[in-house]
């Protein structure tokens, strides 16, 4: 009996280590490495549902940090819940989709750059890793290697539009991206809205249409429109700037842009007043050289325009000084 039962014994035990080997290499801590080819169909998958790619701490080291890869990831670290009181991540946010959602869309796109977002809220060891403390962050991080200094998008210096992401991605991955925006009929219906107001009018007055003979009426709409026009309203009309910006840091409000190719909604309505009060010191000068009334009286209209035009050309020349760097002249108020 003991010589045949030892054949049995040691097959029993082979059996055995097999098994323990098996479980070993199957225990749920360790993690599956993925080939290039898994995970450029795994970013394709889930781009293929949505522009961009929400990303937690698993995803951001396995897809974007590891090798192999050959493909650019431009990811925003952002901080969108409404307990961080980030009001420009919001803005950012919706720029940043506008230019995932024209690379998803063109004609030439493909594996090789997509778009994700990390929330700090989803996965702050992200932040941790790389070492950032403030939001909204564009990193480009390239098929081979780790992001450099001009990998990280100067946003203090050309904003956050679509159009300045496109272009930053052009030059660090040669892959120009024309911009789609979205629809929007806001302007449209303002200008149906305009017009039927102003048809409306014209037919309860029908008996009396003198006033459409007033120069003074052609003149102010005239100069309405020029002054809309040379402060940028249709620039902003085309590109869609944010309001304003506020520094995440700092809390500092800025209302007028720092680089020449961009600027702030309401700086646009800054230089708008700006130039409509030197037209308005214009207008005095001329009143007072008309040679209507007293000597005095134009004499006092002549000083107040006079300085109205100088106080005001002083400010328009400042905030352009403060976009143009470098620029040499000033008057009054540098």
């Amino acid at each position: 009996m003991r010589a045949t039962g030892q054949p049995r014994v040691l097959p029993l035990l082979l059996l055995c280590v097999a098994s323990l080997a098996t479980l070993a290499g199957t225990q749920p801590g360790r993690r599956k490495e993925l080939s290039l080819n898994e995970k450029v169909d795994q970013l394709l998958d889930w781009n293929a549902k949505r522009s961009v790619i929400k990303m937690n701490g698993d995803k951001y080291r396995t897809f974007v940090k590891s090798a192999p890869r050959n493909y650019s990831v431009i990811m925003m670290l952002t901080a969108l819940q409404p307990q961080r009181h980030c009001s420009i991540c919001k803005q950012a946010n919706e720029e940043f989709q506008i230019v995932a959602n024209s690379w998803r869309y063109s004609q030439s796109y493909s594996g090789r750059l997509f778009f994700a977002m990390v929330d700090y809220d989803q996965a702050a060891d992200v932040f941790q890793s790389l070492k950032m403390t403030s939001a909204p962050v564009f990193i480009h991080f390239p098929p081979k290697g780790k992001p450099k200094k001009a990998d990280t998008m100067d946003l203090q210096r050309v904003g956050f539009y679509a159009e300045a992401i496109a272009k930053w991605v052009g030059e660090r991955t040669d892959i120009q991206i024309r911009i789609f925006r979205p629809p929007n009929y806001s302007g449209t219906i303002a200008v149906t809205m305009l017009f039927s107001l102003i048809g409306g009018l014209l037919y309860l007055r029908r008996n009396n249409l003198d006033f459409l003979y007033n120069k003074t009426s052609w003149a102010i709409g005239a100069l309405a429109v020029v002054l809309a026009m040379t402060s940028g309203q249709m620039w902003n009309h085309i590109r869609g700037p944010p309001f304003m910006h506020r520094n995440p840091q700092t809390g500092q409000v800025a209302w007028v842009h720092g680089g020449s190719r961009s600027q702030f909604i309401i700086e646009t309505y800054i230089v708008m007043v700006l130039n409509a009060s030197v037209v308005f010191g214009i207008v005095l000068l001329n009143e007072a050289a008309s040679g209507k009334g007293e000597v005095g009286k134009r004499r006092i209209i002549a000083i107040v325009g006079l300085g109205i035009v100088a106080f005001f050309f002083s400010l328009i020349l400042s905030v352009f000084r403060s976009k143009y760097q470098g620029y040499p002249y000033s008057f009054l108020i540098k």
